[in-house]
């Protein structure tokens, strides 16, 4: 990739640990793209939340501000972020936009923070549903400097990232984004975002059970997105998209928001991204989040396995992985399964599988290997008591498996391997975990599953399956490197008119750096006024210069501009009034 994410990269050493498939989201900041009103409204969102968050945030919040280096007066550069990061043993990267959630839980499972490096647009300033750098460096950023609160970060993207998704998760993954692009755009068609919000609430209307990733996604947004901590009575918030919202953070602090207090429950409560909460969550503290993960995790697959964790996969339609009780590893898109009782008897997959153990593919079982599927019986033999993996090599031998016997092996879920045995793999204690016969044929009572002209069998070894979870279970075993967003994330339109107004906010800027710029304060107002009536902030930046050097005729010219767009433009009324009281703090207002 380009020269800055190079630089990005090496400013912080997690980004080197990152695998490929996580790689492959990362994007150049490109920070010279960020125009001078991208920086006017980073200004106008930092100046205006640091302000009230210092009344309604957490302390960890304000705290973190000076420890993460985030400036009010500056868009963030990534450079700089990932220096200071990686003090407190984070680092970040630049996506666009939305990114699956599970690649976003990996994410943080590696300590490291996602940043939408877009920003809003101005007409979107108070509230975008669309992630952009304000939501991510000036919300989540901030917060994880509280240690406790980054365990809880870092371990939520551990266990997030192995939950099942359904089959139509991804789907709606993508409408989302899709309607998010289109909110945010500059003078997209109505039709167009009617269109797509009519797409997103027909997808969450007909998505069936939940999956465990709609779940801990759901619990994702009531803490990290939108948390409050303390009391239901007396909330502050700690949550990225309350802390980034100029909108949001005041409205949620009224009574027209229920305050519940926070439990396992949240992980039923759908969400709106396009619409303020109606509803938010109370957690007494941040240890009590890590509790509530906790208690989710227990009830997904990946502690609990069996025939419901592999049943969730099958219906996944996507790459997942069991994992035997002898820590054998099977990764595949699962197909088909036999149970008996409460135990799965017969596994297969669908196209390429790969064994592993502990996390690492272990030789000659890749999905070179085992290109067209795997399959495998599970289970204790009919009338043996000790299972396959408890015996030791004495009592293989007793029981004629061993190499180069021929055997016909009857598992009490009605499959039976008949075949002869070529050789065992163990593991490093010892243990067996496969045994390989060549000549085989394997039936489930009358249906053949396994027929000696397909080559070798490797049967696994396990009496059972105690996980089940996304993706694979060595990352290396496959090419996740295939993502390509169908859409990707607006820019604001570039015309002769917006470039006029975009130098006009560059010479403010400028001169209240103590530059030499083309026009002076009174010219740009002048400018302004004639060609850009509708405007408004650069208004604020504009009686901000007036207000520091005590210019009070030139504030009254300023608030009289402001005034008039106030009357045309009565929707944004209380953006000027809060920007003037910004300015203004105690020091009186000249009359209008």
């Amino acid at each position: 990739m380009a020269g800055p994410l190079d630089e990005n990269i090496k400013s912080n050493p997690l980004i080197d640990r990152l695998p490929p498939h996580l790689k492959q989201f990362i994007k150049p900041q490109n920070y010279e793209e960020y125009t001078p009103i991208n920086q006017a409204v980073w200004r106008y969102v930092m100046r205006k939340n640091v302000d009230y968050l210092s009344q309604v945030a957490h302390q960890s919040y304000l705290d973190g501000l000076k420890k993460t280096g985030i400036s009010i007066d500056h868009i963030p550069n990534m450079y700089g972020m990932n220096r200071i990061l990686k003090e407190i043993g984070w680092a970040a990267v630049a996506v666009d936009g939305f990114i699956p959630p599970s690649a976003f839980m990996e994410f943080q499972a590696y300590n490291v923070l996602v940043i939408a490096s877009d920003i809003r647009q101005l007409e979107h300033i108070a509230y975008t549903p669309a992630p952009d750098i304000i939501h991510e460096g000036a919300g989540h950023a901030p917060i994880i400097a509280n240690p406790e609160y980054a365990e809880y970060l870092r371990r939520f993207g551990e266990i997030g990232c192995k939950a099942i998704s359904s089959a139509k998760d991804y789907e709606l993954y993508e409408a989302v984004r899709s309607l998010s692009i289109l909110k945010e755009a500059e003078n997209t068609e109505q039709e167009k975002i009617d269109l797509a919000e009519a797409k997103v609430n027909q997808l969450q209307n007909n998505m069936g059970e939940a999956s465990e990733m709609a779940r801990i996604r759901n619990l994702h947004w009531w803490t990290v997105e939108y948390g409050l901590i303390g009391t239901p009575e007396n909330p502050k918030i700690y949550g990225a998209g309350l802390l980034s919202s100029i909108g949001e953070s005041q409205w949620c602090m009224t009574d027209k928001v229920k305050k519940i207090k926070y439990s396992i429950a949240a992980a039923a409560q759908e969400f709106d991204i396009t619409q303020p909460q109606p509803q938010l969550y109370v957690t007494p503290d941040f240890a009590f989040l890590s509790q509530v993960l906790e208690e989710f995790a227990s009830t997904m697959a990946l502690r609990t396995g069996g025939p419901a964790g592999l049943d969730k996969l099958i219906k996944s339609k996507a790459l997942g992985t069991v994992e035997l009780s002898t820590g054998l590893q099977v990764s595949g898109v699962f197909e088909y399964m036999a149970t008996s009782g409460n135990r799965v008897s017969y596994l297969q997959t669908t196209s390429e599988t790969a064994l592993a153990y502990r996390e690492k593919e272990l030789v000659g079982h890749g999905r070179y290997d085992h290109p067209k599927g795997y399959g495998t019986a599970l289970g204790k033999l009919k009338g043996i008591n000790l299972a396959i993996e408890d015996m030791s090599p004495r009592d293989l031998k007793a029981y004629k498996i061993y190499e180069g016997e021929r055997v016909s092996l009857e598992f009490e879920g009605g499959i039976t391997v008949e075949g002869e045995i070529i050789t065992g793999t163990r593991n490093l204690m010892g243990k067996i975990l496969l045994i390989s016969f060549k000549d085989c044929t394997v039936t489930h009572h009358d249906k053949i599953l396994f027929k000696p002209a397909w080559g070798q069998y490797d049967m696994a070894v396990g009496k059972k399956i105690v996980s089940a979870f996304a993706g694979p279970a060595d990352h290396r075993s496959f090419d996740l490197i295939t993502h390509v967003s169908s859409t990707s994330t607006a820019k604001g339109l570039k015309n002769a008119k917006r470039e006029e107004l975009e130098a006009l906010y560059l010479d403010a800027r400028n001169y209240r750096a103590g530059k030499t710029v083309k026009f002076s304060p009174q010219g740009i107002l002048d400018i302004l006024q004639k060609s850009h009536p509708e405007d408004w902030l650069l208004g604020i930046e504009l009686y901000e210069i007036a207000h520091e050097s005590e210019r009070r005729d030139f504030m009254q010219q300023v608030l009289e501009h402001l005034d008039r767009v106030k009357r045309r433009r009565p929707a944004i009324a209380h953006l000027i009034e809060d920007g003037l009281s910004l300015v203004n703090s105690d020091a009186p207002r000249p009359q209008a």
